[in-house]
């Protein structure tokens, strides 16, 4: 198959107003197929065929490379200039003056909140913060040393057997209820999956601190009667969250529309976004990025290290990204709250190395060309380990965070009338026609 254009001079493609002209070869038939915002229907190309029983072609897409898979008025991103927008607000406007809980309402409702709406989600959200003491057993179930992503995918599954009204995904009223059940628990979730690994008393929410200031508590506190958390620690934490709230149709969020297509309760669509964040390609990346940093051992050994990634020898991670062509938006705002954190927790000489390896690699021009610059993870997992988490945390408080994304994405699904159950197609490569051949019959 080839356009029009093609033909005529070898590149680029035959556009009529806003269709595509589409000349195949095989049969030397031409179509006009439309033009929408930038893209075409994958089946409109089922037209194209050869004969009335001929299936029509089909595109061939692995990892969803050049694929849109929906439309979305809830994250825009422009890879080639860095920008990060959350319902047409800038990140890091929203990051600067926003909280995470404002946030959230932000993906979730669409528009930001007034103060009365504000303070009434915040509310809900802070009185629906405790588990069910079955949820507490459940997890205590679990081996001393289990990992806490794994303790969190289960127990966020569990939650849909603890509500099972949540089925009942067209009830609006309902559906909001278990909105604000799991933005409210995730961090109540996280904080027990991380007690039990360290074989400490799960701690209770404390409905008088903030968000992010009861997650703390629920980390740290020991035998004092009340946990305050240090306020540098408590806004560093809530930026993150804000930063990882959302992005866009990334691995954990396709995984969330995926399994939320065939309208199962939100709970389990969330898992399935748990479930894909524990991979180390998405949520463990930046606990790539601290081992590389200790691999590197002093600002000393950077320009080796930097000649063995231009070698191929070494493996550069927390840089470049899969959308992004510029410097992630997010890595900028992390970094200047590493500051604010190291104030309280005191210097990490992998911060320095940090520092050091991106500035050498924004001005060599190996790195320039390929469009190398430092993502969300390169600071991220410097500020958690100075927060005295083990790397095993890093994807389950990315988790915290991603959740708000998780559920605006779900929704807009739900109430998406073009969307249906998903199942992609395939390219059969095995064989076909075998004959069965009785058990003592085969070679």
């Amino acid at each position: 198959m080839t356009t029009e254009a093609q033909q005529q001079d070898g590149a680029g493609v035959a556009t009529s107003g806003d269709t595509l002209t589409v000349t195949d070869n095989r049969t030397g038939r031409q179509y006009e197929i439309p033009i929408e915002d930038g893209t075409i229907r994958a089946t409109e190309l089922r037209k194209i065929k050869t004969s009335d029983d001929d299936f029509g072609l089909m595109t061939y897409d692995p990892a969803y490379m050049a694929t849109a898979s929906c439309r979305s008025a809830i994250t825009f991103i422009d890879g080639e200039n860095g920008i990060l927008e959350y319902r047409g607000y800038p990140i890091e406007q929203l990051a600067e003056k926003s909280s995470y809980l404002e946030v959230a309402y932000l993906l979730v409702h669409g528009e930001l909140p007034t103060q009365r709406q504000l303070d009434e989600w915040t509310h809900q959200i802070t009185i629906h913060t405790f588990v069910h003491e079955n949820v507490k057993e459940f997890m205590q179930g679990f081996r001393y040393d289990a990992h806490p992503m794994g303790m969190l995918l289960a127990s966020v599954g569990a939650l849909s057997t603890f509500y099972p009204e949540a089925s009942a995904i067209k009830d609006h009223d309902g559906r909001y209820l278990q909105v604000i059940r799991l933005i409210a628990k995730m961090p109540t979730l996280a904080a027990f999956s991380f007690r039990h690994n360290q074989g400490k008393p799960y701690v209770y929410p404390d409905n008088d601190l903030s968000y992010p200031g009861n997650f703390l508590s629920m980390i740290y506190k020991m035998t004092e009667l009340k946990y305050e958390p240090d306020p540098r620690l408590e806004h560093a934490l809530d930026t993150l969250f804000i930063l990882h709230a959302d992005h866009e149709q990334n691995c954990s969020t396709s995984a969330v529309r995926s399994v939320g297509s065939s309208q199962v309760d939100p709970y389990s669509a969330v898992a399935a976004g748990v479930a894909a964040l524990y991979g180390p390609l998405h949520g463990g990346a930046n606990e790539q990025v601290l081992r590389m940093l200790r691999r590197i051992e002093s600002k000393d050994n950077i320009s080796s290290f930097v000649e063995g990634v231009k070698q191929g020898d070494e493996r550069l991670m927390g840089f470049g990204h899969r959308v992004y062509k510029n410097y992630d938006p997010r890595a900028k705002i992390i970094k200047k709250h590493a500051y604010e954190v190291f104030e309280v927790t005191g210097t990490n000489p992998l911060l320095d190395i940090a520092i050091e390896l991106e500035k050498i690699a924004l001005e060599d021009e190996y790195f320039i060309e390929r469009k190398l610059y430092p993502n969300v993870d390169f600071y991220s997992g410097i500020i958690y380990e100075a927060l005295g988490m083990p790397m095993e945390m890093f994807p389950v408080l990315f988790a915290i965070g991603r959740t708000s994304g998780w559920i605006a994405q779900w929704l807009e699904m739900i109430d998406d009338p073009e969307q249906k159950i998903a199942r992609p197609r395939q390219i059969y490569t095995g064989r076909r026609g075998l004959e069965y051949l009785p058990l003592a019959s085969r070679p």
